[in-house]
């Protein structure tokens, strides 16, 4: 998995991603949530995209589970595979970029190596990184789809936070508390962050 393909040429298109961000009125970028299972990374993304959407700017979010049910249907869970996941989703948010779009992409991604990898898949500025903090005790109250609780049974291997790591990134662009702060005023600072660095 990861290779590239043999005898293919990148073919250029005629109309270029500065074409669709003038057309856009807004620069094309990826947002990339990531934190534990039940930070509220998909609800952050999904609330971003809603107060984007109000503001006329061009949108998508790739969550998760959505892109396990068939892009990375034949993946599991181990660490191998996680990576190419991430790699999948990474060059599926590269196209997404320059097709124009804001592309918000929530996955727990709990390595640092694969996230940097996606990083350097595009252009210096392209890639922003979204730590969604959040306690793991609070996660794990939380526990939205009961995936803890499974875990902690031993009825789930290999689950980050539990039975495989998380790394927490180094350097984010935006943190986000999402244990202490209210989802409007999370989404607000990451609006906030593309506005300021003239994205929007």
């Amino acid at each position: 998995m990861g290779q590239k393909s043999t005898n293919t040429v990148w073919h250029h298109g005629t109309v270029s991603r500065e074409d669709r961000q003038k057309l856009n009125e807004h620069k094309s970028v990826i947002l990339w949530f990531t934190g534990l299972s039940g930070a509220g990374k998909s609800t952050l993304a999904n609330e971003v995209e809603a107060l984007l959407h109000g503001k006329g700017k061009r949108t998508y979010v790739l969550d998760g589970d959505n892109v396990r049910q068939g892009l990375c249907g034949d993946l599991t869970f181990s660490d191998e595979d996680r990576v190419e996941n991430i790699r999948r989703i990474g060059e599926v948010a590269k196209l997404m970029v320059d097709a124009g779009l804001i592309t918000l992409s929530a996955f727990i991604s709990p390595f640092r190596a694969e996230r940097q990898r996606v990083r350097d898949l595009v252009s210096e500025g392209d890639f922003i990184e979204v730590y969604c903090r959040c306690d793991l005790s609070v996660c794990e109250e939380r526990d939205v789809k009961g995936l803890y609780k499974k875990a902690r049974a031993g009825e789930i291997s290999e689950f980050t936070g539990i039975s495989s790591p998380y790394e927490e990134p180094e350097n984010a662009e935006v943190v986000v508390d999402t244990d202490k702060h209210s989802l409007q005023d999370c989404a607000e600072q990451v609006v906030g962050y593309l506005a300021e660095k003239g994205i929007i």
